[in-house]
């Protein structure tokens, strides 16, 4: 029985498993390879944008009194115009971004 053993021993300790991968997409030196990366950005870009609206409407509400305090009250983000601002750059950086993601679409 102790032959057996060092038998499967060996032949356990010399296996060799070899792995084969297919073939990937190859890389290519081209403009505008990073269009889907940008599609994906532009799409949280657009609900950041509306939340940022949002809360640029709480903190307008809040200064006519139509809703209750806003929850930042000191500082920089405590004024309405920075949360409008900041939603249309959001929205435009979207759009901007949509722009150069689409563009291989309209070439071809």
């Amino acid at each position: 029985m102790s032959n057996l053993t060092q038998i499967i021993d060996r032949v356990v300790l010399e296996m060799v498993v070899r792995i084969r991968f297919g073939k990937g997409p190859k890389v290519q030196r081209k403009r505008g390879k990073n269009r889907r990366a940008a599609l994906a950005f532009a799409s949280l870009l657009t609900p950041a944008a509306v939340m940022t609206a949002v809360l640029g409407i709480w903190r307008l509400a809040a200064d006519l009194q139509w809703a209750s305090n806003f929850a930042i009250r000191n500082g920089l983000f405590s004024h309405w115009q920075v949360w409008m601002v900041s939603a249309g750059l959001l929205q435009t950086g979207s759009h901007l971004l949509n722009r150069y993601g689409r563009a291989a679409d309209r070439a071809a």
